[in-house]
């Protein structure tokens, strides 16, 4: 009904379904939001895994019977990236490289409170990373920042000082989330659709020269990061595809947090697959 009363003039029509083979059959792109919600009483994100596991088993199986090989998939349900693990191991003819996690949404709140910051538009602040897990391990990242205050293009880290980033800026983004549940009683809602609405725009229609955006993609070893789980990169995108962006030196601290995120990935997927063989 929500979708059908904003009147979209590219929606030709709704089916509502819960029949998998309706949904799926021949799909393009499947935005997965149908997971278990996390609630204010919810702790552990074991429990979220729990609840979620056996539903991304399910959305795999599906795409694998139903969608095609090209389908795109985008996981939002959390805890997104291993969700997204789940769901890809379940649906093989799909290219890994044809799902992602979402983590637009950290990299648009890191992008928010620094314009705020500087009293500047977040149209200005490009190049903000977050890396790893899309929780509160996650490692937004401004080295590689940079803004544009009247046509100069200058560093992030020139225009803030470091007590800012590490006790205002980082806990603001790692915490976001749980800042928004405890305000509303419910996750992220508005925020969390337009970050997938940037997120499938830059993925499909490709992004600006000279920027990368914040994507959870499947791991084959950059940056030192195990291969086989979905991580958030940098990326760049073209023709309807994303590359990782290697050629970036973060710096000794980040590094160590980066392998702190990537620790926390690898327990799911332990944790998942130990649930869900």
């Amino acid at each position: 009904m929500e979708i059908i009363d904003c009147a979209y003039p590219l929606v030709k029509r709704v089916i509502s379904s819960s029949n998998t083979q309706q949904a799926f059959q021949d799909c393009d792109y499947a935005l997965l939001v149908g997971g278990f919600p996390r609630v204010k009483n919810m702790t552990s994100r074991k429990d979220l895994l729990d609840k979620n596991g056996e539903i991304f088993k399910n959305m795999g199986e599906s795409l694998e019977k139903y969608a095609k090989k090209t389908c795109k998939i985008l996981v939002i349900a959390n805890p997104a990236n291993t969700n997204c693990l789940i769901c890809s191991k379940y649906a093989p003819k799909i290219p890994k490289k044809n799902f992602a996690a979402l983590t637009r949404l950290d990299m648009n709140r890191a992008s928010s409170q620094i314009a705020n910051k500087v009293n500047a538009n977040v149209e200005d602040i490009k190049n903000v990373i977050i890396w790893g897990n899309h929780s509160d391990t996650q490692v937004p990242d401004i080295e590689f920042a940079t803004i544009n205050q009247n046509g100069k293009i200058k560093n992030v880290k020139d225009s803030v000082d470091e007590k800012w980033v590490a006790n205002e800026f980082t806990p603001t983004v790692k915490f976001r989330g749980k800042s928004i549940l405890e305000a509303r009683g419910s996750s992220s809602a508005l925020s969390a659709a337009n970050a997938v609405k940037d997120c499938l725009r830059d993925w499909i229609f490709g992004t600006p020269k000279g920027e990368y955006v914040s994507m959870a993609v499947w791991s084959e070893g950059e940056y030192g990061i195990a291969k086989g789980i979905f991580y958030s990169f940098p990326c760049v995108c073209k023709n309807g595809s994303y590359e990782i962006v290697t050629n970036l030196k973060p710096n000794d601290h980040v590094k160590s947090l980066m392998k702190a995120t990537e620790k926390e990935l690898l327990e799911e997927k332990n944790e998942a697959f130990s649930s869900h063989k």
